[in-house]
């Protein structure tokens, strides 16, 4: 009978406890990590929020966002632009089931069972936000996690895919050792487009108007004013698609000349099909100290 009560006294309070994480949902969770796993030709990443960094640092975080990365690769993707990362369906990955093997968390649930729990246990705002699959069947897809304090866990990611003209990258350590950097490059220099060929139209027209307006205030006659157009058109390229990149590793060339170096160095030729740079909480509001 003693058993018996005390199983139903442990069953109240996780009942109670769930109901208190669905009460802090609402509260802004902008810290957390991103969380990478990679198999079968596929890598995907997925980031869990918290609202503190103390959470985020948790055992039992840790191993549920891991969980859930390794779930993520099952899940199918969304259908996404030819040169970006596939968007994952977020509630087919929530329904998956993941088994959980933590000392205070464990058991066969879905992941946003599994979600709800920890929230629950660590009496704070605890959510599944995005996740992304970037794949390739002949190319390779290279990952960079910037400041990582545990294997496939860190703040700010960068994924890459590098495919052959011919043939499979598959065991070639030239273009492994390559992904890597570039990757790497991705987290640094924070591209926006894969191309300047790629920049959206409506983006175009917005900086170039930009520009214009601020040649036209110096006063500059007509002809000089769409020089300076294009020079300041030339510099957004630079800073924003991949390809004109200075290489963080050496500013002496862009990207696409790293890629020009390495076909002459391996007669092997690669391109970049798409990339990936994620980090914990952009586009959300920062909670004020």
């Amino acid at each position: 009978m003693g058993c018996w009560l005390a199983e139903a006294a442990v069953l109240e309070l996780r009942k109670k406890g769930l109901t208190a994480a669905s009460r802090k949902s609402s509260r802004l969770a902008a810290d957390g990590l991103l969380a990478v796993a990679s198999g079968g030709g596929a890598t995907a990443v997925v980031e869990i929020n918290s609202e503190t960094d103390f959470v985020a640092r948790n055992e039992m975080f840790r191993h549920l966002a891991t969980r859930v990365a390794r779930a993520a690769l099952g899940v199918q993707a969304l259908k996404s632009e030819p040169w970006s990362a596939a968007t994952l369906d977020l509630p087919a990955l929530e329904a998956v089931k993941i088994k959980l093997e933590h000392e205070k968390l464990s058991g066969e649930v879905s992941v946003k069972e599994a979600v709800t729990e920890v929230a629950a246990i660590m009496g704070e705002n605890v959510r599944l936000r995005r996740g992304f699959l970037v794949s390739s069947t002949t190319g390779i897809v290279s990952s960079y996690l910037h400041a990582s304090a545990d294997p496939g866990l860190a703040r700010v990611v960068g994924l890459l895919t590098l495919e052959p003209e011919n043939g499979t990258l598959e065991g070639q350590v030239a273009e492994a050792e390559l992904g890597s950097a570039l990757a790497m490059h991705v987290v640094a220099a924070k591209p926006l487009f894969l191309s300047k060929e790629l920049v959206p139209e409506s983006y175009l027209n917005r900086e170039t108007d930009i520009f214009r307006s601020q040649a036209l205030s110096s006063g500059k006659p007509s002809n000089v004013v769409d020089k300076m157009v294009q020079g300041r058109l030339r510099k957004y390229f630079e800073e924003t698609a991949l390809l004109e990149q200075k290489f963080v590793v050496n500013d002496s060339m862009n990207v696409q000349a790293v890629l020009d170096a390495h076909r002459k160095l391996t007669g092997r030729h690669v391109s970049i099909t798409n990339f990936l740079r994620m980090e914990v909480g952009e586009g959300m509001q920062q909670k004020e100290e």
